[in-house]
């Protein structure tokens, strides 16, 4: 059974990350006043101010440089947040293709191949963790994820998923963290507004999603799962890659779980 959605005025609170609200975060937390910000970026103050109300276009390249350098040195700032507000800035990025056509790119010899890693689990997913393709070992090792569709979905919205990763409260902020680095790296935000609309009506997702931070994925990580029914535990050694010789590169994702 999944989990309990929650509607209502609260839902607005959910914020996909932008520039701007990156931005007034970054500035706020170091006790600085948009209008000296902008003094010392060489911009003016009510740049800065629809800058953070998302009410004007991408800055330039030498604009984030300027903010990101003064940021630095008020206190300073970490590598993540660097990055994701280059990657805010749309420095990078671009379109997000459909699930369908998704679909419709991967190939017999793509499906081929994840059966070829049984009994080791294999998947193919796009960046918005939409379920593109999987092996009976995969789907085995997630119940109740085919039915979803989408691994996040699944993760914060099916009561399974609880059962099923054993360190289920600290994966949670990592996935969350993770998909802040995912959106700012995509390049395009608007994308993944329905997705954190959707994710938005799970209480665990918000709670997740509330206490803010952003990660980047590392191309392996370690998953403890446990069997629901027999309650056998495993640790699985997640190896992530990117399908960049695809009809869309980089937003295929492939995952393969190794046994630890």
């Amino acid at each position: 059974m999944g989990a309990r959605a929650v509607r209502g005025q609260d839902l607005r609170d959910l914020e996909a990350p932008t520039f701007g609200n990156l931005l007034r975060r970054l500035r706020d937390n170091r006790g600085v006043s948009r209008e000296r910000l902008a003094f010392n970026a060489g911009v003016s103050a009510s740049y800065i101010t629809h800058l953070e109300k998302g009410d004007r276009g991408n800055p330039t390249r030498e604009v984030v440089e300027a903010l990101t350098r003064y940021l630095d040195r008020l206190d300073p700032l970490p590598t993540e947040d660097r990055r994701q507000l280059a990657d805010l800035a749309g420095l990078g990025g671009g379109e997000l293709p459909s699930v369908d056509e998704l679909r419709a790119a991967i190939t017999p010899e793509m499906t081929r191949t994840l059966e070829l890693h049984s009994p080791n689990m294999a998947a193919l997913l796009d960046i918005q963790a939409n379920m593109l393709a999987s092996n009976d070992s995969w789907n085995d090792a997630f119940p109740g994820l085919a039915a979803d569709g989408n691994m996040l979905h699944w993760f914060f919205g099916n009561e399974l998923a609880t059962r099923v990763m054993v360190n289920w409260e600290n994966d949670a902020r990592r996935v969350a963290r993770w998909m802040r680095g995912l959106i700012g790296r995509s390049g395009n935000v608007d994308g993944f507004a329905d997705l954190i609309r959707d994710l938005g009506e799970f209480p665990k997702f918000r709670q997740a999603w509330s206490e803010g931070g952003v990660e980047f994925a590392p191309h392996v990580w370690t998953l403890h799962l446990r069997n629901p029914v027999t309650g056998l535990r495993r640790r699985i050694y997640a190896q992530t890659g990117r399908l960049d010789g695809a009809a869309y590169p980089g937003q295929l994702l492939t995952i393969l779980g190794l046994p630890g």
